[in-house]
């Protein structure tokens, strides 16, 4: 029922009357639609839950279009981002614009529903704050990268599957939590796979969180680990352009103290928890998904 959702989606843009506004979605490359996916595999396909799961994706999407214009991205999902193609105002907003529609379309559908959902906007803005104030020097904070997470990508898919519960009569502490552990461990695996994954299959260079300021578990474990002398020439590596001798070196103390199967580890931990509480409520499908996130590459 996901081409339901994207027509829903379309049929909200249409509502704008405004020419520009539908060019501009028509720009916008489309994701794996996880959010939309838990929200229909949790509650059916009725008309409510394909709004919800609409509203939603709309609220994911505006996140991104601002979250390209903080990181100065000129690519998403390897293709042009929006602020690179029309510039950062228009981006920015672009983004206002689906979040005041989808939440003048939350109003319609439950008033839990619609809480949910807004703290969780409200969770998803204070996270990209966070994410750029942690970004100015270099983070050992693992309690902070974590609130940041959560905040800035668990939140949202939290309040995916807790409203999907709401709407489907189901127990929505069990969802939360499901959802939560999704986004904490979807997060993680990103920021694995930004040092372990080439730069073509990544669509932009390897390490580049690093060079952007990004300190995430990885770094934090691995600081963890290293000498006085290293952990020096770590935080000298911070925010700068790397060159290949640099990043070999990072990689290779990553290998030493294997950091990466730890950070690894740690996301796996969250996955089990969301399986084994998906398992227990007969939730095969999303005991599928949960699996697919731990062991997705890409």
């Amino acid at each position: 029922m996901l081409s339901a959702v994207e027509r829903k989606i379309e049929q909200y843009v249409i509502e704008l009357d405004e020419p520009e506004i539908l060019r501009l979605y028509e720009k916008l490359p489309v994701g794996k639609r996880l959010r939309a996916k838990l929200i229909l595999r949790i509650a059916g396909a009725d008309l409510r839950v394909i709004k919800t799961a609409a509203i939603v994706e709309m609220i994911h999407a505006a996140s991104l279009l601002h979250d390209d214009v903080i990181d100065d991205a000129d690519m998403r999902r390897k293709q042009p981002s929006i602020n690179a193609l029309y510039g950062n105002k228009t981006a920015i907003m672009f983004g206002d614009i689906l979040y005041s529609k989808g939440f003048y379309e939350l109003g319609d559908i439950d008033k839990r529903v619609a809480q949910v959902v807004s703290n969780a906007v409200v969770q998803l803005s204070l996270g990209e704050l966070k994410d750029v104030s942690l970004s100015e020097s270099f983070n050992i904070n693992k309690d902070q990268y974590l609130k940041m997470i959560y905040q800035k990508t668990a939140s949202l898919i939290e309040a995916s599957a807790e409203s999907a519960a709401i709407l489907a009569g189901k127990q929505p502490e069990i969802y939360r939590t499901y959802g939560r552990n999704l986004g904490l461990a979807f997060q993680m695996i990103d920021d694995l796979l930004d040092i372990t994954s080439d730069s073509e299959t990544l669509g932009k260079p390897a390490l580049h969180d690093f060079v952007e300021g990004k300190t995430t578990l990885p770094y934090i474990y691995l600081y963890e680990e290293l000498n006085t002398s290293d952990r020096e020439i770590l935080r000298s590596l911070h925010k700068k352009r790397l060159t290949a001798q640099e990043q070999g070196w990072i990689m290779l103390k990553m290998k030493e103290h294997r950091v990466i199967e730890k950070s690894y580890l740690e996301a796996r931990v969250l996955i089990d928890e969301a399986i084994a509480l998906m398992t227990n409520a007969g939730e095969q499908e999303l005991t599928a998904i949960a699996k697919e996130m731990i062991e997705r590459d890409f």
